[in-house]
């Protein structure tokens, strides 16, 4: 038997998880000296109110016990964890830790996916529909360590940026004046949020990311995801500007959970692919 956890970033709560058939551990959220585990104690709207009324969040990976007892609930199982990108969170760290207090540790596998949100729910869901087919660990492990993907943030919110310490005031300020929007893009080792490009404006911001999506091939053949922290116009834009590039585009709206939006603040916008595998094409 092959049974298939993640983590929060995945963009499944657990109640869902459960209904897919696999397992869920929470990221949690801290602000205004609470803390709560994101789709189970908070939600995003929740979450983005308190952080305007000027409280700054902070994000945790769930705990080793947590993700230990998950794996002792299977203890017959051979146990693929995917995990979010390693180097944002310590989630992956935590795993791994967990796993060598089990039994049997050598039953686990622990797979860093170098991604989050929309390309690891693909991951998950790709490694179940592996799994249903017959593959076995290694032929699963070895499918999903090939996935193509690359994932862009768009922050919106300077005030928030320059009150967590992302930006100074006068870079906040100057940027809001004259409406700068500043694109980042995950690493390829998915170990930092680094420096895209920044437009004059949303559209731009789009139009650039487009650009940089064609040259890498993007097309039908892809998925894309289009997350976001509580703007769902913003999102409705992109993907109108992205089917203008890209006609017949395979794309989901998806909210953002609380523990990302931490890191892109409200109104971020997320824009995501990754390579269509057969199985579910």
């Amino acid at each position: 038997m092959i049974k298939i956890i993640s983590d929060s970033a995945s963009l499944y709560s657990k109640k869902e998880a459960l209904a897919a058939g696999i397992d869920i551990s929470s990221l949690a959220v801290t602000i205004d000296h609470a803390t709560y585990k994101e789709y189970e104690d908070i939600d995003t709207k929740t979450f983005i109110d308190i952080i305007n009324k000027g409280h700054i969040p902070t994000s945790s990976q769930p705990s080793i016990g947590e993700v230990l007892d998950v794996y002792n609930d299977y203890p017959d199982a051979e146990i693929i964890n995917i995990s979010m990108a390693d180097g944002l969170s310590g989630t992956y760290s935590s795993a791994c830790m967990a796993k060598e207090m089990v039994q049997n540790p050598e039953r686990i596998h622990v797979i860093n996916s170098k991604t989050l949100c929309g390309p690891q729910k693909y991951l998950i869901d790709l490694a179940l529909a592996l799994a249903k087919s017959g593959k076995s660990s290694s032929e699963i492990i070895d499918t999903l360590t090939m996935q193509r993907t690359k994932s862009y943030l768009i922050p919106h919110d300077f005030d928030y940026l320059v009150r967590g310490g992302r930006l100074s005031p006068l870079v906040g300020k100057i940027g809001g004046l004259i409406k700068l929007v500043p694109v980042t893009i995950l690493s390829e080792d998915g170990k930092s949020l680094d420096k895209f490009t920044t437009s004059r404006g949303f559209k731009k911001a789009i139009q650039k990311i487009c650009a940089d999506m064609l040259e890498d091939g993007v097309s039908s053949a892809y998925q894309l995801y289009i997350t976001h922290a509580m703007r769902e116009d913003l999102a409705l834009e992109a993907k109108s500007v992205i089917l203008d590039y890209i006609p017949n585009a395979n794309i989901e709206i998806k909210l953002l959970g609380p523990a990302f939006t931490t890191q892109g603040g409200p109104g971020c916008v997320a824009i995501q692919w990754i390579k269509k595998h057969d199985l579910l094409a």
